[in-house]
C-alpha cells in the first residue's frame, strides 16, 4: 500500500533584523545657497527747516517813547500769540562821551530818535498789531498798496554795529561852522554827508542833519567824528 504523505506546513520567512551597529544615514547637504539678505535702506534724511520769512524793517514811532513802545509791542505779541511772526525789536544806540563838571561821562545816545528796527514777518496781523499800538506810525517805505522794503544785511550791520574806538586827543575847536557841509568819518554813518545845524561848544559836539530813509534826521557827533567837505 502506498503511504499518503502530508504536505509539510509552510514556514513563514522572517526578514533579517537590521544592523543596529551601523550609524544612521545623514541626508546629503544641498548645494543650493540661500539668497543674500537684502540691504536695509537708510532712514530718510530729515527735511531741512524752511527758510525764515522774517526780515528787518524800520518803523516810525513817537520820539522820546522808543523804550515804552518797544515794551508795549513785545507784550502784545505774547498776548495775541504772534511769536512765530516776531523776532526782535532794537533801538539803535551808540556810546558818547560828554564833559560834565570837568569830567568825562559816557552814556548811550539814540542813533535814530523816533525810529525802531523790527525783525518780523510782514503780514496783515503784524501790521495791525503795530498800527494799533499807541505811539506807532508806519513801516518806513510802505504804502497802502505796497509793502515796505526790508533792510539789506549791510544796512542792518551798519545800524546795529559795535562800538567804535575814539582817538586819544579830542579837538577843542571845530574846523567848520554852522551851515557848512561835513562828512562823517567814523561810526554808523561813516561816509555820509550832511549840513551842520548847531555847534555845541560846551560838549565838544556838532549837530549834523543827515538824510536817512529819505527823511532828514539830526544826529550829534563829536568834533573829531566829522570833517569839512
Amino acid at each position: 500500500m502506498t503511504e499518503n504523505v502530508l504536505p509539510s506546513e509552510a514556514v513563514p520567512v522572517v526578514p533579517p533584523a537590521p544592523d543596529v551597529s551601523a550609524p544612521p544615514a545623514v541626508p546629503e547637504a544641498t548645494t543650493d545657497h540661500e539668497p543674500p539678505a537684502e540691504p536695509t535702506s537708510a532712514p530718510p534724511e530729515a527735511a531741512a527747516p524752511p527758510a525764515s520769512k522774517k526780515h528787518w524793517y524800520v518803523v516810525k514811532v513817537q520820539s522820546g517813547r522808543e523804550e515804552s513802545i518797544k515794551e508795549a509791542i513785545e507784550r502784545r505779541v505774547k498776548i495775541e500769540g504772534l511769536e512765530e511772526f516776531f523776532g526782535q525789536i532794537v533801538i539803535p544806540v551808540k556810546s558818547v562821551t560828554e564833559m560834565r563838571n570837568n569830567r568825562r561821562v559816557t552814556k548811550e545816545q539814540k542813533l535814530f530818535p523816533g525810529y525802531l528796527m523790527a525783525e518780523v514777518e510782514y503780514n496783515d496781523r503784524i501790521l495791525y498789531l503795530f498800527r494799533e499800538t499807541s505811539g506807532v506810525g508806519d513801516f518806513v517805505g510802505g504804502t497802502i498798496h505796497r509793502p515796505p522794503p526790508p533792510l539789506s544785511q549791510r544796512e542792518v550791520d551798519r545800524m546795529i554795529g559795535g562800538p567804535r574806538e575814539a582817538p586819544t586827543e579830542v579837538p577843542t575847536k571845530p574846523k567848520f561852522d554852522r551851515g557848512d557841509k561835513v562828512k562823517v568819518t567814523v561810526g554808523t554813518f561813516a561816509g555820509m554827508e550832511g549840513e551842520v545845524k548847531e555847534i555845541i561848544e560846551t560838549l565838544g559836539k556838532v549837530r549834523v542833519e543827515l538824510t536817512i530813509f529819505g527823511r532828514p534826521v539830526s544826529v550829534e557827533h563829536e568834533y573829531w567824528q566829522v570833517e569839512p567837505v
